[in-house]
């Protein structure tokens, strides 16, 4: 089954997360789970993952970050590190984790924490296909760091092949990139 999401132009919408969540069925899917620092970004920019996952956060700049997270779902902080951190941060509560670095004020990120294993963030198309999902009634679960309203969430019925589309009104943004390096054109001797 897939789901496009777009924007209120009509446009793909990248970077929304997409929950398909039948509250008798909160089965734990286990994935591998990590949110890097590279290019003194985050990547990805929005990551979506079930409660009780445990997400490692390694940093393969050659400069110390220093993360953390002040969102009610989850308050943490990694201390200036290179590599890797001792231990991954669990995410044991559904929410949104807005992510920043103190040592980078630009560098923020986002990860959704749901409670379906059916959960994913659509790609550059604006699509997420989600497979061997059984069919039935799901409560659809749409979120995006720029929309205009909180959180999306109907009622819907699922079969295999389908295809369903959504509208997200946002408000666009530019997503952090990779800073220039030295002093650009600005610098004059």
């Amino acid at each position: 089954m897939q789901i496009t999401v777009t924007d209120q132009q009509g446009q793909p919408l990248e970077d929304a997360a997409v929950e398909l969540l039948d509250p008798a069925n909160k089965n734990f899917s286990q994935k591998k789970a990590e949110v890097k620092q590279q290019d003194l970004i985050f990547i990805p920019f929005v990551s979506a993952y079930q409660t009780g996952t445990a997400v490692d956060f390694p940093n393969m700049d050659k400069t110390r970050h220093h993360v953390y997270s002040f969102s009610p779902a989850k308050v943490f902080e990694l201390k200036l590190y290179a590599n890797k951190p001792e231990a991954p941060v669990v995410f044991d509560q559904a929410g949104i984790i807005a992510l920043g670095c103190n040592i980078h004020d630009y560098m923020q990120a986002y990860i959704y924490v749901g409670d379906s294993p059916f959960l994913q963030v659509t790609d550059g198309k604006g699509l997420v296909t989600f497979n061997d999902i059984p069919d039935g009634t799901y409560q659809l679960k749409l979120w995006h760091p720029w929309q205009n309203t909180d959180w999306v969430t109907q009622q819907v019925q699922i079969k295999q092949g389908q295809v369903m589309s959504y509208q997200l009104a946002i408000t666009a943004q530019e997503k952090p990139k990779k800073p220039k390096k030295g002093f650009g054109a600005s610098y004059t001797p």
